[in-house]
């Protein structure tokens, strides 16, 4: 039997993080489509039926359709019952919590009225979307991190296998690489650059890795460094992290951190992990 796809319909009132939360599900994955015209909703699940690979979508739906925001319940029932499972997300925020979030800002509400008669017009609009919903997030007294759990919490983000791991070997000499998470400096384990016959091989040669494993600190440093990392990743995925990268660099980047970048991959991977390793400089 063929899973229906994933649609999520992010709608509320403007100001109560709409935007963040349609960022957040492109962040985890989703093929996201902000503003989508009421009247091309139709032709956009047709599209979707006709593209496999798009089987997580998320649809950012607010007040700038105006009036034809009452269309949206019988749309969603027409076109989605049978291909997709379907969820309405509506975030909502006190009166106060809203004008005080567009005065620090300086946003223009999208109703062109004075602030309050502006938020009171949208309440009422947004009516019927919010009777709709599957879920209602009050955003007054959240945070971003607090909001990317509620999120995480909803999609049911809570299988470590489910987090994308990548484990990646630099050398400092070369800079440390961009968009990591965590950065690992393995610079005090025994160097064997300075054995001749390890100094032309790398990490991933069995001669290199028995070297460095001849060494309690490695032993220790890898068995203390690896519970970290299995204590972290839970921990990561409640925030509403789905990525994690991790970074281990050495001198040069060829054999100290290969070899324990692809030991820390492997050791995640045996235990169920999705983690893939890549090795910047091992060829340099």
């Amino acid at each position: 039997m063929q899973h229906k796809r994933k649609l999520f319909i992010i709608t509320g009132m403007s100001g109560a993080g709409k935007s963040q939360a349609l960022k957040m599900f492109g962040d985890l994955g989703f093929y996201c489509v902000d503003n989508l015209p009421m009247a091309l909703f139709a032709q956009f699940a047709d599209y979707v039926k006709t593209h496999p690979e798009l089987t997580n979508i998320a649809l950012g739906v607010d007040v700038r359709e105006g009036e034809r925001l009452k269309e949206l319940p019988a749309l969603l029932k027409q076109n989605t019952q049978k291909d997709f499972a379907t969820t309405v997300i509506f975030l909502d925020a006190s009166e106060e919590c809203l004008i005080r979030r567009f005065s620090e800002t300086k946003h223009k509400h999208p109703i062109h009225k004075k602030l309050a008669a502006a938020i009171a017009h949208e309440h009422k609009l947004l009516a019927p979307l919010r009777v709709a919903a599957n879920k209602v997030i009050d955003t007054t007294d959240l945070n971003l991190g607090e909001l990317k759990e509620k999120i995480a919490a909803l999609l049911e983000l809570t299988k470590e296998g489910e987090m994308q791991i990548s484990v990646v070997s630099f050398g400092f000499k070369n800079g440390i690489p961009k968009d990591t998470d965590l950065v690992m400096d393995v610079r005090f384990l025994p160097n064997p650059y300075y054995v001749p016959s390890l100094k032309t091989k790398t990490g991933l040669d069995q001669a290199v890795q028995d070297y460095i494993l001849s060494f309690d600190q490695t032993r220790e440093f890898s068995a203390r460094f690896t519970d970290l990392i299995k204590y972290l990743i839970p921990l990561y995925i409640k925030e509403g992290k789905s990525y994690l990268t991790i970074a281990m660099g050495c001198t040069g980047g060829k054999h100290r951190s290969v070899f324990m970048a692809h030991q820390l991959a492997e050791t995640l991977r045996q235990q169920g992990l999705s983690a893939s390793e890549f090795h910047r400089d091992i060829g340099l």
